[in-house]
C-alpha cells in the first residue's frame, strides 16, 4: 500500500480524466446542440443571468468519465479494488450515477415535475446504500465515535449471505447524500460555479485519502479521477461558459462528492466544511421559502441565492465565481489539518463568515438599488 501513498502515482489518471472529460464535453455539447437541449433564458428569466441559450447534459461527460476510467483500473489494474473499495461498491456508484444522468436527461428535455425530479436521486441513493456503502459511525469531536449500526433489521438472504437494514446508518447515509446532491443543484447558478466547486472538494477528500491517519489510496484514485473528470469539463463551463453541468450533472457532483466522503473514513466534517457557505446558504433559502415566504422551497426559483447576491453587490461574475472558490478552498484546507472539536469551531467560524456575508451583501445591493433611484 506504501508505493501508492506517493502524489506521483495519481498523475497519469488525473491527465487522462482531464484529456477525455474535455474531449467528452465537446461531443456532449455537439450532441446538446443537435437535439436542442439547451437552456433557454427566456424560459424562466427570474433565475437566468444568461442572454443566450446555452447547451445543457455536461453532466453526462463528467460521469462517462469517471466510470470509464474506474471501470479501466478496475478491469487491468488492482489499485482501485480492494481495501475500501470492493467490485459491489463501484457498481453501486455507476448504478446510482446512472439513474441520476437518466433522471437528468429527461429533466433538461422534458422539464420534469419537481415530484419526477426527485424520484431519481432517491434511487441512486437507495442503489449506492444497497451497494454497501454506508456511514457506520461518526466521530465524536469531543473523544471516541458515535455508532450507528446498532440497530439493524434482517430483510432477506442471497446465496447464504444475509442482508441488513441498518437503521441510522442507512437513514443518515441517506440524508446525507440527499442534502449533498441539493447543496450542488441549488448552487448552480453561475458559470463553472459547481464544476469548480467540486474540483477543489474532490481534490481535498484526494489529499485527506492520503492521510497516514486514513491511508486510503483507492479512494485517492477515485477522488483523483472526479477532480480531473471536473477540471476538464470546468475548460468549456467557466465564464462565459459554453456548456451548463443540467440537472443530471449538478445533481451527480453533489453526489460524488458524497460518495468520497462517506468511503474517505466517513470524514463528514471534512465535507461539511468544503461545502459550509453553500451548505448554509441553502438551509437558509429552504427556511425562507418554507416559513416566511409560505411557498415550498423545491417549486420556486429566484435569485436570493448567495452566488446571486454577489453579483447585485456589484461583483463580476467570475470575481463572484472566484470568491466562493476561495471560501471553499480555505475550509477545505482547515478540514485537512483540525481535528475533533477544532472542526466544530470552524464550522461555527463558517456560520458566522455567512450571516456576515449576507448582512453585508444585502446592505450593498440595496445601497446600489437606492443609488439607482
Amino acid at each position: 500500500m506504501e508505493k501508492y501513498l506517493n502524489y506521483s502515482q495519481y498523475i497519469v489518471p488525473f491527465v487522462l480524466a482531464v484529456a477525455l472529460s474535455a474531449f467528452l464535453t465537446y461531443l456532449v455539447r455537439k450532441l446538446a446542440i443537435r437535439r436542442g437541449i439547451v437552456d433557454n433564458p427566456a424560459q424562466s428569466p427570474e433565475r437566468k443571468i444568461h442572454a443566450q441559450s446555452v447547451p445543457l447534459l455536461g453532466g453526462i461527460a463528467i460521469f462517462l468519465t469517471l466510470v470509464l476510467i474506474t471501470a479501466g483500473y478496475a478491469f487491468f489494474s488492482d489499485r482501485i479494488i480492494g481495501g475500501y473499495l470492493l467490485p459491489k461498491h463501484l457498481i453501486g456508484i455507476a448504478l446510482g450515477g446512472l439513474l441520476i444522468m437518466v433522471g437528468g436527461y429527461l429533466d433538461d428535455r422534458h422539464n420534469l415535475s419537481p415530484a419526477r425530479q426527485i424520484a431519481w436521486p432517491i434511487l441512486a441513493c437507495l442503489v449506492v446504500i444497497g451497494s454497501g456503502i454506508g456511514i457506520e459511525y461518526i466521530s465524536n469531536p469531543f473523544g471516541g465515535t458515535i455508532a450507528l449500526d446498532s440497530v439493524e433489521l434482517k430483510l432477506f438472504t442471497m446465496g447464504g449471505i444475509p442482508y441488513y437494514f441498518t437503521l441510522f446508518a442507512d437513514l443518515f447515509a441517506f440524508c446525507w447524500l440527499m442534502g449533498m446532491m441539493y447543496t450542488t443543484k441549488f448552487l448552480d447558478g453561475l458559470d463553472g460555479l459547481v464544476s469548480g466547486v467540486t474540483t477543489i472538494g474532490a481534490s481535498v477528500l484526494f489529499f485527506l485519502s492520503l492521510n497516514k491517519d486514513v491511508a486510503q489510496p483507492e479512494t485517492a484514485l477515485l477522488a483523483a479521477i472526479l477532480v480531473g473528470a471536473s477540471l476538464g469539463f470546468l475548460v468549456f463551463n467557466f465564464h462565459p461558459a459554453k456548456i451548463f453541468l443540467g440537472e443530471g450533472g449538478s445533481l451527480f457532483t453533489g453526489f460524488m462528492l458524497g460518495v468520497l466522503s462517506i468511503i474517505s473514513g466517513a470524514k463528514i466534517a471534512t465535507a461539511l466544511l468544503i461545502m459550509s457557505i453553500p451548505i448554509l446558504d441553502v438551509l437558509w433559502v429552504i427556511l425562507r421559502r418554507w416559513f416566511l415566504e409560505r411557498k415550498s422551497p423545491f417549486k420556486t426559483a429566484d435569485k436570493k441565492h448567495i452566488h446571486f447576491r454577489l453579483l447585485e453587490s456589484g461583483l463580476s461574475h467570475r470575481q463572484a465565481v472566484l470568491l466562493l472558490y476561495g471560501v471553499s478552498a480555505l475550509f477545505g484546507a482547515l478540514g485537512l489539518f483540525l481535528h475533533g472539536v477544532q472542526k466544530i469551531f470552524a464550522l461555527s467560524a463558517a456560520f458566522v463568515v455567512m450571516i456576515m456575508l449576507s448582512v453585508v451583501l444585502v446592505r450593498r445591493q440595496r445601497r446600489r438599488t437606492g443609488s439607482a433611484h
